[in-house]
């Protein structure tokens, strides 16, 4: 097996019971941590020389729909309800199997290139199984540590067809998936079910899809706001059901009562923010907090990159930022000053974008920290860049002043899936061309034009 030693490193390692270290080792063996120490010796290694350079887990982007990659900024000034109607009803109806596949496979490249070696790739526009399996296969290509959560598109109805808040995930597609593209216990690429949920469902709908994933074992993830709940009550009624546990993850989760968090927080459902999109787009204020002060904390994740960029150190950024304001508004309006401390530290954001994402997906044995047994996923960070250095406290350097541009290598299973700057990937000429292609003609086909208006907002061409 190959070996490699990381030498000379600042090391982040996100693991209690190792600590950071100024100046550090890391010993891969295969695909695994060996070893974190201040000093290691391996004479039949490969020497990878990390002086001035911060080593950090590989980040977990938790929650992205990844389909959009080739529609990037298209969103930008669109509120909640503009894009409903523009991406759910009109563009995502143009997707053929080779846009899905193009769009999954550059937004995952994308992800590595700026530090992220797991992606959960919330995939809900998939009408066929040609368009799942060319998302599946995009991000097998790509070499990204993926959880292929498997969604359901939601166009308006065609007469005589039910509302897709009535149609239970398909439980053949699940069964195909788990035989076939998923038939592996230990891939780097997994399977979890993107479902409706009680929000966006009917109750009968609801119940079953959680069923559904009960049965196969996987993580059943759901979006929770955004306007009107397709089932009022409808939580109560699961909790009641005994249906909701810790494979339950619930992303955005702004309209929650404090009531019914506190119920699905005991039960151990998981929450994904998307804290930039959330505030961009109208879904409410980030729960980060919330659940912070009941004792669990939050994964992160992009959202779409129709709207927001991909990189994780900005989402990671904008939930420290927009919670301590939140904290800071509240002390002053109670107490008429700020809090004689952060009321949330730049260790808390690190681990939402670490070992919180690895814990939602079930995987905090086997990433989200760089601890010897888990498997080498970690990010090695340029320090040298004017931008971070100098570097006094390592955690607060790579939360407030690292970015994409500082991601020298990238390593997933003990591989360099980016090194020295460069993509192992290759060159990227032709994705880059095919992603333009099908971005242009899918906006051409829904006679998009080019250009945003003056007032920020895209128009119908006629």
């Amino acid at each position: 097996m190959t070996r490699t030693l990381i030498r000379s490193a600042i090391i982040v390692s996100m693991d209690p019971a190792i600590g950071d270290f100024r100046q550090g080792d890391i010993l891969i063996d295969g695909t695994t941590i060996a070893a974190v120490a201040p000093s290691i010796e391996a004479a039949d290694a490969e020497i990878v020389d990390a002086r001035d350079r911060i080593v950090i887990p590989g980040l977990v982007n938790a929650h992205m729909h990844t389909w959009q990659t080739g529609l990037r900024g298209i969103a930008a000034n669109w509120t909640l309800l503009e894009y409903f109607a523009w991406v759910h009803r009109g563009l995502a109806t143009r997707f053929r199997p080779d846009d899905i596949h193009v769009a999954t496979l550059a937004g995952a490249l994308g992800q590595i290139d700026a530090g992220a070696t797991t992606l959960v790739d919330w995939c809900h526009n998939n009408p066929t199984p040609a368009h799942t399996d060319a998302a599946v296969d995009a991000l097998f290509e790509s070499g990204i540590r993926a959880a292929f959560f498997h969604g359901s598109p939601k166009p308006d109805p065609k007469p005589g067809e039910p509302h897709f808040s009535e149609v239970p995930h398909p439980r053949a597609e699940i069964d195909r998936l788990t035989r076939t593209r998923f038939s592996g216990p230990d891939q780097r690429v997994t399977l979890g079910m993107a479902i409706l949920g009680p929000h966006y469902s009917t109750l009968e709908v609801a119940r079953r899809d959680l069923k559904l994933a009960r049965d196969f074992g996987l993580v059943a993830s759901m979006h929770q706001g955004g306007g009107p709940a397709r089932t009022p009550g409808g939580w109560e009624t699961l909790l009641d059901d005994q249906l909701v546990g810790p494979a339950v993850n619930i992303v955005h989760g702004n309209d929650l009562s404090d009531t019914l968090l506190d119920r699905l927080v005991d039960k151990g459902v998981s929450f994904s923010v998307a804290p930039e999109n959330e505030m961009a787009q109208g879904h409410g204020v980030p729960i980060t907090g919330r659940l912070i002060r009941r004792g669990v904390a939050p994964s992160l994740g992009v959202d779409i990159e129709s709207v927001v960029s991909s990189d994780l150190f900005t989402v990671m950024r904008m939930a420290l930022a927009g919670q301590r304001l939140i904290d800071n508004a509240e002390s002053r309006a109670q107490n008429g000053t700020i809090p004689e401390t952060s009321t949330v530290t730049t260790r808390q954001a690190l681990a939402w974008i670490t070992i919180e994402g690895a814990r939602m997906l079930g995987l905090a044995h086997r990433i989200g920290s760089l601890t010897p047994g888990k498997q080498a996923d970690l990010v090695v960070l340029d320090a040298s860049q004017l931008n971070l250095w100098p570097v006094h406290d390592p955690v607060s350097s790579v939360v407030m002043q690292a970015g994409a541009r500082n991601v020298e290598s990238v390593m997933i299973a003990g591989r360099f899936v980016k090194r020295n700057g460069k993509l192992a990937f290759g060159d990227t000429r032709n994705l880059r061309e095919r992603l333009a292609a099908s971005g242009s003609r899918i906006l051409s086909e829904l006679g998009l034009g080019q250009a945003q208006h003056e007032d920020g907002h895209m128009r119908m061409v006629t």
